[in-house]
């Protein structure tokens, strides 16, 4: 039986951070959309793979994307209006369920699936746009420089649909339409001598790619006995040591990313008792995502964190470049790594307060959505990545490659901004490089690749390079690749032309901006007191 068949002006493959973005700001642009997802919730790093948003500082100013502020808002007014917050909690604008610093806004991953959805409600209710939930991409067809159609499977029922559309965006977490559309792409570490930059490898490693994390959900339930049964992998996670590493993984020592000098940070920096009004930056505050101390007496609940942590970064194994078994193992690694690190805090790990082991930890699965405490999907760092018609590299960010006070590089096509530092997690073939970088701006080329016309990078695909990939990959600038994404598409549409006469034609390049400037409000450059200044660093 032939595949069913759908169309739509965009086609959005991949339903993360950046997505769902380019897929809301095309419909509000009026134009529809067929976006598809391969799990049940959308939202990506920021809801299937666990991990509360890392941001900048100047996140809860007016100098982010008014709708990546609307989902923040729509986040914190759910607490608000659901949950039993202290009055301190109520007042406070700047909301933060969680209290974790890593972020401003350390919430539980399903709060931001409810809070996508809700974005998503009046668009799809309006026809404009159309989600495919438990859909992978199977196929393209391609036709010279453009995309026709993607073929997609409904992984429940093996169901098959033809999506045709005018646009499609790639926001698939490795790059997946890149391979299946024939387009040019790298994956890994590219040579200093192809680069220029600073942080380079001498040569370059394909394999060389971002540990990935299986996040997982943790509650401190004094007095209970909530240990998992030993993970398969144990014995290894409990003795492997990696050249780059102080010892094994299953340990309070860790290295810090900037300096690489040894350390120890613990669970809990005194008592667990403690740790609610504790202030100490020990690794349950972390990204801890729902706090008792921000609800009024008698929840019920205990402090809540999320385990994305040094420990368990997976590095043993990429996922890009190698076989689909080969890729299972990795995820299958991944997976014990994280259930060797939990059984080890709740039985053998050194406690604050004296004697061995956390058996009061208990797995929260249930704000992941899960029914074992583990996020739905791995936490990926880094993609396939476009060969663009723009690529950036160090030299157009990294401080220490630019002229002090200089400054990121100002595009000429930029069509959002961003910033994060420079932070590259171990692969298997070195450690952390994490340098500082200024403010940045997003430039379209690197939205775009050489050679199709009409498909666009949308998510950690884009043309940055692997070192700068660690500055680009974050929620914020996702969101903001992703926005771009839509308004390219839908702009095209509207004009009935290319993105490349976009990108090329500076009158049409302009008009393009001021719909993005205008209509959808987006900060296109960071005032001068900022793009020079040194940012505060959470590590």
């Amino acid at each position: 039986m032939p595949p069913a068949h759908r169309a739509a002006t965009l086609v959005v493959i991949g339903g993360g951070v950046g997505g769902v973005a380019a897929a809301i700001t095309a419909a509000r642009l009026g134009h529809s959309v067929i976006l598809t997802e391969s799990g049940d919730w959308l939202g990506g790093q920021l809801t299937s793979q666990g991990v509360p948003p890392d941001e900048h500082e100047w996140i809860d100013t007016r100098r982010i994307s008014p709708s990546y502020s609307e989902l923040r808002t729509r986040i914190r007014n759910h607490y608000r209006s659901n949950y039993p917050l202290s009055e301190e909690s109520l007042g406070t604008v700047a909301l933060n369920p969680g209290g974790g610093f890593v972020s401003r806004l350390c919430h539980e991953p399903r709060v931001a699936a409810l809070a996508i959805e809700e974005m998503l409600s009046p668009l799809v209710a309006s026809g404009l746009v159309t989600v495919l939930k438990h859909t992978k991409p199977i196929g393209v067809e391609r036709v010279g420089s453009r995309v026709e159609a993607v073929l997609v499977r409904d992984v429940r029922d093996g169901t098959e649909t033809r999506l045709a559309a005018s646009f499609v965006a790639d926001a698939t977490e490795l790059g997946d339409l890149l391979p299946l559309a024939d387009i040019d792409h790298v994956i890994g570490a590219e040579s200093s001598a192809e680069t220029g930059e600073l942080h380079a490898l001498e040569i370059a490693d394909p394999l060389d790619q971002q540990a990935v994390t299986w996040c997982a959900a943790l509650e401190y339930r004094a007095g209970e006995r909530n240990v998992i049964d030993k993970p398969s992998g144990y014995e290894h996670w409990a003795t492997a040591v990696a050249p780059f590493w102080p010892g094994p993984q299953l340990s309070w020592q860790d290295v810090h990313p900037v300096t690489l000098v040894p350390r120890v940070r613990p669970l809990f920096a005194g008592a667990p008792s403690d740790a609610e009004t504790s202030d100490d930056r020990d690794l349950w505050h972390y990204r801890r995502i729902l706090s008792r101390n921000a609800m009024l007496p008698g929840w019920s609940s205990g402090d809540v964190t999320l385990m994305n942590w040094p420990q368990a970064d997976y590095w043993e194994k990429p996922l890009l470049g190698v076989t689909d078994s080969a890729r299972a193992e990795a995820l299958s690694g991944a997976r014990e790594l994280t259930l060797s690190f939990i059984y080890w805090m709740q039985t053998e790990a050194p406690r604050s307060d004296g004697g061995v082991g956390y058996p009061e930890l208990r797995l929260r699965g249930d704000v992941l959505g899960t029914t074992d405490g583990l996020a739905k999907e791995v936490y990926v760092r880094e993609s396939r990545r476009i060969r663009a018609r723009f690529t950036i590299t160090e030299g157009h960010i990294g401080r220490e490659m630019r002229e002090c006070g200089a400054g990121a590089e100002r595009f000429p096509d930029a069509v959002g901004i961003g910033y994060y530092r420079i932070d590259l997690h171990p692969s298997s073939s070195r450690t952390y490089v994490d340098i500082d970088c200024f403010p940045f701006q997003i430039p379209l080329g690197a939205l775009l690749p050489r050679d199709v016309e009409n498909l666009f990078a949308a998510s950690k695909n884009i043309g940055t390079t692997h070192i700068t990939n660690g500055a680009y990959r974050l929620h914020p600038v996702e969101w903001s690749i992703g926005e771009a994404v839509g308004a390219l598409a839908a702009f095209c549409a509207r004009e009935r032309i290319t993105a490349e006469e976009v990108h090329t034609n500076a009158a049409v390049l302009s008009d393009y901006q001021s719909l993005l400037t205008g209509r959808l409000g987006i900060a296109m450059d960071w005032p001068d007191d900022i793009r020079t200044k040194d940012p505060e660093v959470v590590t």
